[in-house]
């Protein structure tokens, strides 16, 4: 087992009015404070774990649980922190050219030379609450994301980007196939049911090979990456990235096929909670002393006082269930979609040294308070030092002094102005809706349903209409054959059929129990629509 302890000292305060672990403090009141102000940039960093090189085989696929609980009392605006996730590239480690094109958003970013195989294609997404969400609630939501080309543009759902608008994605840049018949995606992420507090999300991103691979003028490979979930109430495959979104890029820059995740293993080599923007208020008093709070962050317990935040993380190989889905599709042997036992690798995780920033300077004394840690049974999380003035277990530390030109250091509430501390964070606003057009690909063919709707545990309303499988609009963009519709609407009416939403598909969680899907995002089929239809969503508003 391999096990990194953040270590650090937090230093007396240079005040007369500190006093540290040495009986009561008192609650700083300058005679002529500064006025507070808001910005940004009040939490920056990652929580994160990392894997041992894998061998390459063990590129098919990957698994774990992940939990689930409401970070912030309430919906904070210009708030994003994921929780425990991971990202997945394509395995390119023997390439020695630039993989993104000049002119992509990525190659401006020199950091990632000279090949930038960290940011030409990813899987990402996950857990967590995001900047643009437009309908916030306390709890954090799932979203899909995939990055087909150098971050030029995001693919989040059948139909939108990852918030970056409310508007689809153009016809031809949509890659996300919707495979359930039984779970709703909306564009905004998929809510949970009531309260969440340190359940588990099963979730695993797997090989498969919906489509033969194709050389030619328009090559692609046999690799569709498909999300499955595991919770209580849906078990299954959801949605899956179309093989040619990941080629797309190779029209124009053709020295990248063979290079792209329709045909390299896939590289998970780590795992992280992203703090990306977190809201913060700042004073400065009178005696330029400059002080700091950021919103209160909770983490889950467990009975021994440790927060754990991802377990059961396996790697997979194409014996696993490639070639198992290869086998039903080829020769029509069944198959009831269940992971198997065979090409299953269980990585030793390591945890990695965690640093937080505000404003880009290195935070102190946060060490003091919690340490990243991989416990028995391989689970990554966090412990807590329950003997510390600048928080308690399950609470990040809110305020923070600046010490010096470089740093600043948590400290307890006790030791801030009350002008500061009595600051409430902007609370976020209903955003417009998303809406999808009645023409191009969303009309032709068409649905084949009138529009229905459901509400949702965040308020919002989710529209969706069923369509064909092979009809629905991400998959308008592409020449295939009628033989090949044909066969792919076939093999989905069969995994309709046989693969269910009470069917056992990922290994079971271990330890802790399972998050439930909000119960308005589980639907069943009105006739005609039982087999081989899927719920589009047209809106959500």
């Amino acid at each position: 087992m391999i096990k990194f302890t953040i270590t650090a000292i937090l230093c007396c305060l240079a005040l007369s009015t500190c006093s540290v672990g040495k009986g009561p403090k008192t609650q700083i009141n300058d005679p002529t404070p500064s006025q507070v102000t808001e910005g940004s940039k009040g939490l920056q960093g990652y929580i994160s774990y990392f894997l041992p090189k894998v061998p390459k085989e063990y590129g098919a696929g990957v698994s774990f649980y992940s939990a689930v609980w409401p970070l912030i009392d309430k919906p904070l605006a210009n708030f994003q922190i994921g929780l425990p996730s991971t990202w997945i590239i394509p395995e390119n480690g023997d390439v020695s050219f630039p993989l993104c094109p000049e002119g992509s958003l990525a190659r401006d970013w020199e950091e990632r030379s000279p090949t930038w195989s960290s940011v030409f294609q990813t899987v990402e997404g996950g857990i967590g609450y995001w900047r643009g969400n437009r309908f916030r609630y306390s709890s954090p939501k799932f979203s899909i994301n995939g990055v087909p080309g150098c971050y030029d543009y995001e693919v989040a759902s059948p139909g939108w980007p990852f918030f970056h608008s409310s508007t689809p994605l153009a016809d031809n840049k949509m890659g996300i196939a919707q495979l359930s018949n039984r779970l709703i995606i909306p564009p905004d992420g998929i809510t949970f049911q009531g309260q969440p507090d340190g359940q588990f999300l099963g979730y695993a991103w797997m090989v498969l090979p919906f489509m033969e691979a194709r050389s030619g003028s328009g090559p692609r490979g046999d690799q569709s990456w498909t999300l499955f979930l595991n919770a209580t109430n849906f078990k299954g495959p959801v949605a899956y990235y179309v093989a040619e979104t990941w080629t797309k890029i190779a029209k124009d820059y053709p020295i990248v096929t063979g290079h792209t995740l329709d045909t390299r293993p896939g590289v998970a080599g780590s795992g992280a909670m992203e703090i990306n923007t977190v809201p913060k208020f700042e004073l400065k008093t009178s005696k330029d002393t400059l002080y700091t709070k950021i919103p209160a962050l909770n983490f889950p317990l467990d009975e021994e006082g440790r927060t754990i935040l991802v377990q059961d993380v396996q790697l997979y190989s194409k014996e696993t269930l490639y070639q198992p889905f290869k086998n039903w599709k080829d020769k029509k042997i069944k198959h009831n979609g269940t992971f198997g036992k065979t090409g299953v690798f269980q990585p030793i995780l390591g945890t990695r040294k965690t640093q937080f920033k505000q404003d880009d300077e290195l935070l102190g004394g946060i060490d003091d308070l919690l340490r990243a840690e991989i416990f028995s049974d391989n689970q990554f999380g966090i412990s807590w030092n329950k003997n510390t003035t600048v928080g308690v277990a399950g609470k990040f530390p809110q305020y923070f002094i600046k010490t010096d030109e470089k740093g600043r250091k948590a400290i307890p509430e006790s030791l801030v102005p009350t002008e500061l501390v009595s600051q409430e964070f902007r609370l976020a606003e209903k955003g417009e809706p998303y809406t999808s057009p009645n023409t191009g690909a969303w009309s032709t063919p068409g649905p084949a349903s009138k529009e229905e709707s459901t509400t949702l545990a965040d308020g919002s309303t989710v529209t969706y209409c069923w369509y064909r499988f092979i009809d629905q609009p991400s998959l308008q963009q592409y020449e295939w054959t009628p033989e090949e519709k044909q066969k792919l609407q076939s093999l989905v009416e069969q995994i309709h059929s046989h693969w269910l939403i009470d069917n056992e598909y990922m290994e079971p969680l271990k330890n802790g129990e399972l998050i439930s899907i909000d119960r308005a995002l589980i639907i069943k089929p009105p006739k005609p629509y039982e087999v081989g239809y899927v719920p589009i969503v047209t809106g959500q508003k």
